[in-house]
């Protein structure tokens, strides 16, 4: 039977591979919006300013605060690599969303499992820079290689798990080979996933099933409990494998943005620290809107790893403000190893 010997969740967003000046780029993005998720209401940049006046947020933004939680989060994700590393794993599952990288309007399903024995990924060229949003190609380096690079895919272990899941009633979509799109700003695997083979896996990719969600694109995306569940029926496909490779699942994804709700993201964990997917399924939608709908990432992981003998605990959850809004990217991390 096959062997669940690490399971993470960490966010991957640009916070994480940009300078802390290089986060103003979002700012006059933050400024033009009109509908900024919260708490299940939407607010233009104003509004939330007026709502959380009494949390003094602007004092978190500052250049020097910005400085201090960038630095923690680089040493939190050393931490996790480290914890990779040592762990010495054969095969990942890794839990992550597409942001237009792969699927675009021309088809877009809710999940997908790719079975594909290779994948690739390559940094942008100038034209595809051109077309990012601001402060996105600064943080390219940390998930596309210097140059297009062939990663192994796992077609044994991803067709085990696409078959595990059409007996579970989940009609997921599968891939065998990533899709170019001529003009289009991105090529290769996306950032979910990119963020773990350069900064997690440090380059040192092994064969790995990238299981791919839609959570920001209505009208199709999976509720809470329904990654959840899926979750718990990639874990049974791996658990009935018949192997003594030692296998690593990841969630990336999250925390709350691009309006930060260090509440939540912190209800959030303490779920996965308690094993409780009532609570994690029970969330509502519009609790998963913009791109905190990448915790639904950590919920499909939780699904897999709560019933696996796993321990651990958090590594390190940073906020990372970039205005007196709240608005920028809350970083988490968290790591179960196995006691052997």
């Amino acid at each position: 039977m096959a062997d669940i010997v690490l399971g993470m969740w960490t966010t991957h967003g640009p916070t994480l591979s940009t300078t802390p000046e290089e986060w103003l780029l979002r700012l006059p993005a933050d400024h033009a919006r009109k509908d900024h998720p919260f708490r299940g209401k939407t607010y233009d940049f104003q509004s939330l300013v007026e709502l959380r006046k009494d949390e003094n947020l602007a004092a978190r933004a500052t250049l020097e605060e910005r400085t201090a939680r960038h630095g923690t989060c680089r040493a939190a994700i050393e931490t996790m690599a480290d914890v990779y590393e040592a762990a010495k794993i054969d095969v990942a599952v890794i839990f992550g969303n597409d942001q237009s990288e792969l699927f675009l309007d021309n088809i877009l399903p809710a999940l997908t499992v790719f079975n594909g024995p290779t994948l690739w990924n390559e940094p942008a060229t100038e034209e595809q820079a051109a077309k990012m949003a601001p402060g996105i190609h600064a943080a390219e380096w940390g998930h596309n290689p210097p140059v297009r690079t062939d990663y192994p895919g796992h077609p044994e272990l991803a067709n085990r798990i696409i078959r595990q899941a059409m007996a579970d009633n989940f009609d997921v979509a599968r891939s065998s080979r990533l899709p170019e799109h001529p003009g289009h700003w991105n090529s290769g695997i996306g950032h979910a996933f990119g963020f773990i083979y350069r900064q997690i896996m440090r380059d040192k990719v092994v064969a790995n099933v990238p299981l791919i969600a839609n959570t920001f694109f209505p009208p199709n995306q999976p509720t809470a409990r329904r990654m959840f569940e899926f979750g718990r029926s990639v874990g049974r496909a791996i658990k009935a494998w018949d192997t003594d490779a030692r296998i690593a699942v990841f969630g990336s994804g999250g925390m709350s943005h691009f309006v930060i709700d260090e509440d939540f993201d912190r209800s959030i964990i303490d779920a996965i620290e308690a094993r409780d997917g009532e609570f994690l399924c029970a969330i509502g939608e519009e609790w998963f809107q913009s791109g905190t709908s990448e915790l639904k990432n950590w919920i499909a992981a939780a699904g897999c790893l709560f019933e696996t003998d796993l321990s651990g605990g958090l590594v390190d959850y940073v906020p990372c403000y970039r205005s007196e809004a709240g608005t920028g990217t809350a970083n988490g991390f968290v790591a179960w190893t196995k006691k052997d």
